[in-house]
C-alpha cells in the first residue's frame, strides 16, 4: 500500500516525448509477463494497458513530428511569483483556444501555454507591447517568450496565489533511498526510482520548445531548417535535469532535390560553394551562435567550439532552465535515439533496470558529467542492452534482428555505414523471457563482475561476446560506426572500479535480508547499493580492488611472456 501511494504520487498525465508510457507510469503496459508482475509489486493498475500498448507503438518519427508541431503552438510567458491563474488564461484565450498549460520555475515562475492553432500566436504577438527602453535599449526581435505583469501590483494582490509548479529535477539521492525502504520488492524500488528520475510530459514539451525557439533564429537564414533533439530527450531514458542535445537539420529542405524533373530545362539555387562540409557546418554554427548571443532573449554562455569532431555550440537557455548542445546534421546520433527509443518501449524492464544501473553508477562515482576518463552514462546503457541481448531468452534483440526485419523506408546508408533497421514496432516479437527485474538487477552486476574484459568486446549488432579489435580496456563496438569504440576515453582503473562495484553490489544482492534490514529500519535491495560501499565496509572494498588488481597484473605478465617468445621466436629465425 504505501509503495502504491509513492508511485500513484509521481505518476503524470502523459509519459517522456509521449513515447511509450502516455500516463507517465515508467512503462506498464509491456507484452511481458514477468514485467506487468513486476509492475503490479509496485502497485499500478494495468487496467488501461490495450489503450497504452496502442500508443506506446508510433514510431519514433511520429512521436518527434507530433512533439515539434505541438511546440510551434506553445508560447512561453514569464510571470509574477503570484497571480490569478483563472484571469491569465481568461485573457490569453481571447486570442485562441488553449489545450495545455502548466506552470515551472527558472529564474523566476514562467508559463507554458499550448494553443490548439498557431494563429493563435501571431494574434498574441500583435496585441503584445515593446519593453521600455528608457535604461537599455533593445533588439527588436519578437519572440514566443513574453512577459505578463501585473498593471496594479499593490491593489492587484489580494488576488493573486501561488501556482502549482511542475518539478524540472529529480528528487535527492537520499530522499530516494527513504521512498525505496518502503517499497515491498526490488522490482517495485526500481519502478520508484524509473517514476523519480524520468522526463515528465512537462519536462518534455520544455525541451521541443527549446529546440522550436532556435529553429526561428536558424529560419532567419535557413528558411526549410528544423531544430530537433536527440539523445537522453527524446530516447525514453533521460533524465530530469539532463542537457538538450539538438541538431539543425536540412534535409528537409534538400527533399526538394529528389524531384521529378519535367520537360527540358532545369533550375536550381544559386548557393556559396565551399571547399568541404566540415567547413560549412562551422560557418553555419559560427553564424548561430553569434545569432543567439546577440538577439536571442533568455540565451547566454554561448561557447563555439567548432574544431571538436563534431563541431556545436553550446549554451544556456535560461527561460527553460536547460544546457544545450546545438550541432548540424548529426544523422547518426538521430539513429542511435531511435535504436534506443525501440529498445525502451519493447518491455518495460529495459529502461527500469537502466535507470536504475546508471543511478547506482552515478553515486559510486563510476560516471560523471565532466568529461574524463570514467564510463559514459551512453557506454553503460550499451552495457546493459548487451547483457539483455544475452540473457536467455533474449530480453531484446540484436541490431542485425532487428536490421532483418527493416523495410524499404528503414534502409538508411550514412556516410557509408548502414544505419538500418525496423522502425514499426509492431513488427517486433515479444520476448519470452519472463525474469523478474530483481533476477536482472543482480544478473547484470554477476554478468560483467565476470566478464573478460582482457579478450572480449561488446557488440550489440552481433549481441555476442568479440574478440576485441585493439587494446583498450573497455572495447564497445559503436552500432552504427563500426570502426569506432565509445568508451576509449575509459582507463584501467576506471574499469578495475567498475568491476569491483558490480561484484560487490552481485554480493549484497545475493547476501541481503530484507526482513531483518527492515526490523533494524537499515536500506534494503536496490536502496542498500545506492549507498557508497568503501564508507560501511572498506576492508571488503579492499579486497576487490586488490583481486582486480591482481588479475591487471597478470594479464601484464602474460602480454610480455608472449613479447618475449615472439621476439625469441624471431631471433632463431635469424
Amino acid at each position: 500500500g504505501r509503495a502504491l501511494f509513492l508511485l500513484r504520487g509521481r505518476l503524470r498525465t502523459a509519459g517522456p516525448a509521449g513515447d511509450c508510457s502516455p500516463r507517465g507510469q515508467a512503462h506498464l503496459g509491456t507484452s511481458s509477463p514477468a514485467a506487468q508482475r513486476a509492475a503490479q509489486e509496485a502497485g499500478v493498475d494495468e487496467a488501461g494497458e490495450d489503450t497504452e500498448v496502442r500508443t506506446r507503438k508510433k514510431t519514433f518519427t511520429e512521436v518527434q513530428t507530433e512533439r515539434l508541431d505541438q511546440a510551434e503552438r506553445t508560447v512561453l510567458i514569464k510571470c509574477p511569483p503570484k497571480l490569478n491563474e483563472k484571469k491569465l488564461l481568461q485573457y490569453l484565450s481571447s486570442h485562441g483556444s488553449i489545450k495545455s498549460h502548466f506552470f515551472f520555475e527558472s529564474r523566476g515562475i514562467h508559463a507554458l501555454i499550448e494553443f490548439s492553432e498557431k494563429n493563435s500566436i501571431g494574434s498574441l504577438q500583435d496585441a503584445v507591447g515593446i519593453p521600455n527602453a528608457a535604461e537599455h535599449h533593445v533588439v527588436p526581435y519578437k519572440s514566443r517568450l513574453f512577459t505578463f505583469m501585473l498593471k496594479n501590483p499593490v491593489s492587484q494582490a489580494a488576488e493573486e496565489t501561488p501556482v502549482p509548479l511542475a518539478p524540472q529535477f529529480h528528487i535527492p539521492v537520499n530522499e530516494l533511498i527513504q521512498k525505496l525502504c518502503c517499497a515491498d520488492s526490488i522490482s517495485s524500488q526500481m519502478y520508484i526510482l524509473l517514476n523519480e528520475y524520468q522526463l515528465t510530459e512537462e519536462n518534455t514539451k520544455l525541451r521541443f520548445l527549446a529546440c522550436s525557439l532556435v529553429r526561428d533564429f536558424a529560419r532567419a537564414y535557413f528558411p526549410d531548417s528544423t531544430v530537433k533533439p536527440f539523445g537522453s530527450s527524446v530516447n525514453t531514458f533521460g533524465k530530469l535535469g539532463c542537457d538538450v542535445d539538438m541538431f539543425l537539420d536540412f534535409h528537409d529542405g534538400q527533399s526538394h532535390a529528389t524531384k521529378t524533373k519535367k520537360g527540358p530545362f532545369e533550375m536550381e539555387y544559386q548557393m556559396k560553394r565551399l571547399p568541404s562540409e566540415r567547413l560549412a557546418t562551422q560557418k553555419i554554427l559560427s553564424v548561430i551562435g553569434d545569432c543567439l548571443d546577440n538577439f536571442g532573449p533568455g540565451c547566454a554562455s554561448i561557447q563555439k567550439i567548432l574544431n571538436a569532431r563534431c563541431p556545436l555550440v553550446k549554451f544556456s537557455h535560461q527561460p527553460t532552465g536547460f544546457h544545450c548542445d546545438l550541432s548540424v546534421s548529426n544523422s547518426i546520433a538521430i539513429r542511435s535515439s531511435e535504436l534506443l527509443y525501440i529498445y525502451g518501449c519493447l518491455d518495460s524492464r529495459v529502461r527500469a533496470l537502466v535507470f536504475s544501473v546508471r543511478c547506482w553508477a552515478r553515486v559510486h562515482g563510476l560516471t560523471n558529467s565532466v568529461p574524463g576518463a570514467w564510463i559514459t552514462n551512453f557506454s553503460l546503457t550499451m552495457m546493459v542492452m548487451f547483457f539483455l541481448q544475452n540473457r536467455s531468452p533474449p530480453v531484446i534483440p540484436t541490431l542485425d534482428q532487428l536490421k532483418a526485419l527493416a523495410g524499404e523506408k528503414d534502409t538508411h546508408v550514412i556516410g557509408g555505414y548502414d544505419c538500418s533497421f525496423v522502425s514499426d514496432l509492431n513488427k517486433i516479437k515479444p520476448t519470452k523471457n519472463t525474469e523478474s527485474l530483481d533476477v536482472l538487477l543482480g544478473g547484470f552486476f554477476e554478468y560483467f563482475g565476470n566478464f573478460d574484459f582482457r579478450r572480449n568486446s561488446i557488440n550489440l549488432r552481433k549481441g555476442k561476446e568479440v574478440n576485441k579489435p585493439e587494446s583498450s580496456p573497455l572495447y564497445i563496438w559503436n552500432p552504427f560506426e563500426q570502426d569506432l569504440n565509445i568508451s576509449k576515453n575509459v582507463n584501467q582503473p576506471q574499469l578495475e572500479k567498475f568491476v569491483a562495484m558490480a561484484r560487490e553490489s552481485a554480493w549484497i544482492l545475493q547476501k541481503d535480508d530484507k526482513t531483518q534490514r527492515m526490523i533494524n529500519k537499515e536500506p534494503w535491495g536496490l536502496a542498500a547499493l545506492l549507498i557508497p560501499f568503501g564508507k560501511s565496509n572498506p576492508s571488503k572494498m579492499k579486497n576487490r580492488m586488490k583481486g582486480i588488481g591482481s588479475e591487471t597484473i597478470r594479464s601484464l605478465l602474460d602480454s610480455l611472456k608472449l613479447n618475449n617468445s615472439t621476439s625469441l621466436q624471431k631471433a632463431v629465425g635469424k
